[in-house]
């Protein structure tokens, strides 16, 4: 296995969770529900959503660099 085949799955791996944490994201948006007076103003912070969050940035930092990586062919 070559250092550009690692390289690929870490990028392809990377990708399909980041595909499933994005999916676990609570939405931020009201939509439609906020015109009925439904939408909260205000709402605590909670550690798993916290947790995802920096999860989730993790994961498209080791993302966009391995796509820059594959892509520059610094690889050889």
């Amino acid at each position: 296995m070559t250092i550009t085949q690692l390289t690929e799955i870490i990028w392809l791996v990377s990708a399909i969770a980041l595909i499933i944490l994005v999916l676990l994201h609570s939405p931020k948006g009201d939509g439609i529900g906020g015109i009925g007076g439904q939408a909260q103003l205000f709402t605590s912070a909670k550690s798993a959503e916290t947790s995802l969050n920096r999860i989730t940035w993790g994961l498209t930092i080791v993302f966009m660099g391995t796509t820059i990586v594959l892509s520059a062919g610094w690889l050889g």
